[in-house]
């Protein structure tokens, strides 16, 4: 099976050709990714008229870089992929619209996927023997929530946030501090060189469930430094992120437990954060249990997983009708 993915949920324009070999091993056989942050760094944030007009742009060349890297033909492709939701619509419809198109023109089925749920198979594109229960945190700008995974197709939500998501914390610390866009990776970077302890901000609901909140941190980081202007943006950093990771980390610890999960994996944009990451396997090594740590690529946008997450639903579930549209408010609601 070979699978022709799309992404287009946000400001990534992604194409990925993904294969399942007949021992059921999946190969990534490219995946091609055109960011647009230049694009959108002068604004602080994306802009959705912005984001959909440059995935008209992108997206017919992406889809031809992503299959020429692969070495296929459309006489190769046993179905099209791409993501229907959540997203911004305006760039949910550039690439949906695509890979109809392209589905009726080529004679292949083509694909609805939940952008969430392709988050939750990026651990299965690097990994081949991964075990079920498997805890997965997935924590980006839009969506921080943990998520039991027994298997694809069969998840529990045990928790997510109340207000602001992890990502979106990080971002508008950063816009606050005047640090740029996109936030997340410049505190990374800035926290390395800080004292994490320097501040104590608050960890939100740290023994009240498993629920998070994360707009009491930013609220507490933005008055210290009203108080304290003369403070290094370093220790700021250290000191937020370090708040912020203790209760992902804590909160996930927990749940792992209540399913009796043998794994713990990331997903997500703020997957890729480095104390993050290396907090997430220190405590999956002392709980006895295995960590999924998916490449800095596959914890951002792309179309692999989206690739992954279809051809799984095509087996499944069988082809999406073409009359099919976008939600840009899609929820994981419908597969739990």
């Amino acid at each position: 099976m070979v699978v022709l993915g799309i992404e287009t949920s946000c400001d990534d324009t992604a194409a990925s050709v993904l294969a399942r070999r007949a021992d059921g091993t999946l190969e990534v056989l490219s995946s091609v990714v055109s960011s647009q942050i230049d694009l959108h760094a002068r604004y602080g944030g994306v802009v959705p008229e912005v984001a959909s007009r440059a995935h008209i742009d992108r997206i017919i060349p992406v889809l031809a870089e992503a299959m020429r890297e692969a070495h296929v033909q459309r006489g190769d492709l046993d179905a099209i992929a791409a993501t229907i939701g959540p997203g911004l619509v305006g760039s949910l419809l550039v690439g949906v619209s695509a890979a109809k198109a392209l589905s009726l023109v080529w004679g292949v089925p083509f694909v609805g996927v939940n952008h969430l749920e392709g988050h939750l198979f990026a651990p299965l594109l690097e990994e081949q023997d991964v075990a079920f229960p498997l805890l997965v945190l997935l924590v980006s700008g839009g969506h921080t929530m943990l998520l039991g995974m027994f298997g694809p197709g069969d998840y529990r939500l045990m928790g997510r946030t109340l207000d602001d998501a992890a990502g979106e914390a990080f971002d508008k610390v950063a816009r606050y501090l005047g640090l740029g866009y996109p936030g997340g990776p410049v505190i990374d970077r800035l926290a390395t060189e800080g004292d994490l302890s320097a501040i104590a901000f608050p960890r939100s609901m740290l023994h009240d469930g498993l629920d998070f909140s994360f707009s009491g941190l930013k609220t507490s980081v933005v008055n210290y430094v009203r108080r304290h202007p003369e403070v290094a943006a370093t220790d700021v950093a250290a000191s937020f992120q370090e708040a912020a990771v203790d209760v992902l980390v804590h909160k996930a610890r927990l749940a792992a437990s209540q399913i009796g999960a043998v794994g713990m994996s990331l997903a997500g944009g703020v997957a890729a954060n480095t104390r993050l990451r290396a907090r997430w396997a220190a405590a999956a090594k002392a709980d006895g249990r295995r960590a999924h740590l998916p490449s800095l690529a596959y914890c951002t946008d792309n179309a692999a997983m989206v690739a992954a997450a279809g051809l799984w639903r095509l087996a499944e579930l069988g082809p999406t009708p073409l009359d099919c549209g976008v939600d840009p408010n899609l929820s994981l609601a419908a597969l739990l």
